[in-house]
């Protein structure tokens, strides 16, 4: 997938509400590695979202407030609707700007949290073959969230493939990984539900050619460790 086909597809929207077909997906997290455009459009989509359903709980808690309150004080419920207004209006704003997320869409996705739902990028920037200091990565169970490092391999090559591997080495995920992506800033999403606690590490290989021949030699590693927030 090139970055006209990610904006034609929406792509940024759709992977955070989980609304890509398995191999868009998978083409889009390619282009996604190596495009900070579209790195940013995952976050603000993601922001947007996370926010969503921060207003859209606030509404429904107001909403049993007023429910439960006294008859005499339900007067005061007109003030609200001009309160709302500015947030509403972003809301609104940033919905027509996507062009494919109604409104519904949001509420049903907010207050479902779907689960390709990035909305935490972890630095990796410390992390590295000599043993440097470990990366605590906190997150709630089942949430994605995003891996930042600087893509800095011992060896220059054509193309690169990347694994997450967890603690006995099994492979968890694997991405493939451009040779331009060299020496410049990187991330990494791991897809709610493939980790649980413990340690892991991000294994960058040479990729094999169109033959299948070719290198497998790693050339970085980046270490961390998962936690889950209660």
């Amino acid at each position: 997938m090139d970055h006209d086909e990610a904006v034609r597809l929406q792509a940024a929207v759709k992977y955070v509400l989980g609304e890509l077909p398995q191999s868009e997906r998978d083409s889009f997290e390619e282009h996604y590695f190596d495009c900070g455009e579209c790195a940013l459009d995952v976050r603000a989509s993601a922001a947007f979202a996370d926010n969503a359903r921060n207003v859209l709980g606030q509404e429904a808690r107001d909403a049993a407030l007023q429910d439960t309150a006294p008859a005499g004080r339900r007067w005061l419920a007109w003030l609200k609707p001009i309160v709302a207004v500015p947030a509403v209006a972003v809301l609104l704003l940033v919905v027509a700007y996507q062009n494919t997320v109604t409104i519904p869409r949001a509420k049903h996705e907010a207050a479902g949290g779907a689960g390709q739902m990035v909305t935490s990028v972890f630095s990796l920037q410390m992390a590295d073959t000599r043993g440097g200091e470990e990366v605590k990565v906190r997150v709630h169970p089942n949430e994605s969230f995003g891996l930042k490092f600087d893509f800095t391999p011992a060896k220059a090559l054509s193309s690169y493939v990347c694994e997450l591997l967890d603690e006995s080495g099994r492979s968890l995920a694997r991405q493939s990984v451009p040779g331009t992506s060299t020496n410049q800033e990187a991330e990494f999403v791991v897809r709610g539900g493939r980790v649980k606690p413990g340690k892991y590490n991000l294994v960058f290989t040479g990729a094999p050619d169109s033959n299948g021949q070719g290198t497998r030699e790693e050339v970085l590693r980046l270490g961390f460790s998962v936690e889950f927030l209660p």
